[in-house]
């Protein structure tokens, strides 16, 4: 069985028609399912059809988070309660076609444990392409592991893999995908092309996507921290041989060649704001893994699903 996860946020009746488009899919090729629709705190009607959709249909079950979490932690939340053989998470709004749920199925049944299907092409506007493909660039050349060139959002695993997820990885400040990624699995890496006639529209707002960012960054590299030490020891090697150099100018150098050495206001002024900018920089960066570091010690849940009142209450 295969447990597909809608990632649904202010969805209203995609669902239905999600829903209708995937049985009809799936039916036609055989492949047993369940559907986890997982409402990321919306606060219209759309969870009340997701009930109304889980008590007409069988295979099809409902939760709803206790606030807007966003898309990392839907994700994990889906995957926790997911019962199939393996998983899988689509968004709502059809910007996946559907026809590649089942060629990332017949996939899996060749033995693939983790699929990655990414966008072959991109058609987001020029500043949303160029700025994906320029971070995924920087994340490639600073990580352990290797995105798609266009990054990748999405994924298809095996029950083995979700098993590991869910006992294994703690889903704060984190993303699914470079999880999936360090885990040492052969990926096999989907390309697909969005069609133009999407309907749907991405509900990713910047402030969002600029979270996501730095989630992936920190979660993905430790090369700002070696960074940091590099240009500390650089910084002191300097100093060392500054300290060296005027101490034998001061009792050694012929004045007469290098003359009067000046007070040197302007370059002491220059220096200190140079060090002190280096300084807390540094400390900022060390700040976001210490916070990350905060956040897992306190050990609150990453994500709260709701309770459901029974229907015969």
């Amino acid at each position: 069985m295969l447990s597909i996860i809608l990632l649904s946020y202010y969805s209203g009746n995609k669902l239905m028609n999600a829903y209708n488009a995937i049985e009809k899919l799936l039916g036609e090729n055989k492949i047993p399912f369940e559907f986890i629709i997982i409402d990321d705190g919306s606060t219209d009607e759309t969870f009340s059809i997701a009930e109304k959709l889980e008590r007409a249909k069988p295979n099809v079950k409902a939760y709803q988070l206790s606030k807007n979490y966003t898309t990392a932690y839907s994700i994990f939340a889906g995957l926790k309660v997911s019962e199939g053989a393996c998983a899988m998470a689509i968004p709502d709004d059809e910007q996946q076609p559907y026809f590649t749920i089942v060629e990332m199925y017949r996939l899996w049944e060749k033995g693939n444990k983790i699929i990655i299907p990414h966008r072959s092409s991109r058609n987001d506007g020029v500043f949303h392409n160029l700025s994906s493909r320029l971070f995924y660039a920087i994340i490639n050349k600073l990580s352990d592991f290797k995105y798609p060139a266009g990054g990748a959002d999405l994924f298809f695993i095996d029950r083995e893999i979700i098993d590991i997820v869910n006992n294994g990885i703690r889903p704060v400040n984190t993303y699914i995908i470079p999880e999936l990624l360090r885990l040492g699995y052969q990926p096999y890496l989907y390309p697909y092309d969005r069609p133009e006639s999407s309907r749907g529209k991405s509900k990713w707002t910047v402030k969002k996507k600029m979270r996501l960012a730095v989630n992936i960054f920190f979660s993905s590299s430790t090369f700002p921290i070696r960074v940091i030490s590099s240009i500390g020891l650089l910084l002191s090697l300097v100093s060392v041989l500054l300290i060296v150099f005027y101490t034998y100018l001061k009792l050694f150098g012929n004045k007469q060649f290098w003359g009067t050495l000046p007070i040197g206001w302007v370059s002491l002024i220059l220096m200190l704001s140079f060090f002190f900018g280096i300084i807390l920089l540094s400390l900022g960066i060390i700040a976001q893994y210490i916070w990350r570091i905060y956040e897992e010690v306190k050990q609150r849940p990453p994500y709260i699903i709701k309770k459901k009142e029974s229907p015969n209450e």
